[in-house]
């Protein structure tokens, strides 16, 4: 059964097209918002996206059935804390972090009696940041990753599936752990190589950047407080990713130091392999 008030808690990119897409696919549902920038909630309330407005999180809670963290990483334990008492009886807790654990793990330490919490993570989103960039189509066709635990109430699970995929998304599951090794690899630090790139070129350099190097290091222009937060909180599986890549590195060096045509060819022939076979199956998906 879709929520019948969803309360929305950080309206940007996210939580206006959140808000945008529920308005377009679930009838009937009244939608409070959550912004601390008066001009924030008026822009919302003015583009038909919220019912309701709040600058303080407590109300914006009262009496929904679900209510979706939209905030960035640093700031979604601390929401939880402040809105745990305020939740209606039933009401079901979800976010759209980028990391899990942490979140995970304050929700339900937080979340007491019949009141839940369900980690969710949409893949959906772009380096630009902002309500105006809000679309009520962003989830359309996109995965979202469900991080249930041995805590977690089966229930409030199936109903956190079906309102993401009422919006239009598919869903799969993933343990908090996994979520945050996997993703460190896909997402965290490939923003942190792009980052990475940009940095060590010379200002000669970039102005001969062509579509490729701009195609390649686009997330670059994301965030950086935002990222800074994804990374940090996600510190040791990032660690990881970077000793995974840097043995791809050093082999790559290796080979060029040894002028190995054969094997580099085979190793960049197995990376565009892999690389349209992923392109096929998002294709067929």
């Amino acid at each position: 059964m879709p929520p019948k008030r969803l309360s929305i808690l950080g309206v940007g990119l996210l939580g206006g097209s959140l808000a945008l897409a529920a308005k377009k696919f679930i009838k009937s549902c009244e939608i409070f918002g959550y912004a601390h920038r008066p001009e924030t909630l008026e822009a919302a309330r003015n583009a038909g996206m919220l019912d309701q407005g709040f600058d303080r999180p407590e109300p914006a809670v009262d009496g929904a059935d679900l209510v979706v963290l939209c905030t960035p990483v640093s700031q979604l334990s601390p929401l939880l804390q402040r809105i745990s008492g305020s939740l209606a009886n039933g009401a079901i807790v979800t976010d759209v972090g980028s990391t899990k654990r942490s979140v995970v793990a304050a929700g339900e330490s937080l979340l007491q009696g019949d009141r839940y919490f369900v980690g969710s993570h949409p893949m959906a989103g772009s380096e630009k940041r902002g309500l105006h960039f809000a679309s009520a189509d962003l989830f359309q066709g996109a995965t979202c990753i469900l991080t249930p635990t041995e805590r977690t109430h089966a229930p409030a699970l199936q109903k956190i599936e079906e309102f993401w995929r009422v919006l239009g998304m598919k869903t799969t599951r993933l343990s908090p752990p996994e979520h945050d090794q996997l993703l460190a690899d896909i997402s965290h630090l490939p923003h942190a190589v792009a980052a990475a790139l940009v940095a060590m070129q010379s200002d000669r350099a970039l102005s001969l950047s062509g579509k490729g190097f701009q195609d390649l290091t686009r997330i670059a222009a994301g965030d950086g407080g935002l990222w800074r937060d994804i990374l940090l909180d996600n510190r040791d599986s990032v660690r990881q990713s970077i000793h995974g890549l840097r043995k791809e590195l050093q082999q790559l060096e290796n080979m060029l130091e040894n002028t190995s045509s054969d094997e580099l060819r085979q190793w960049l022939d197995r990376a565009a392999g892999r690389r349209r076979s992923m392109a096929d199956r998002q294709g067929n998906g």
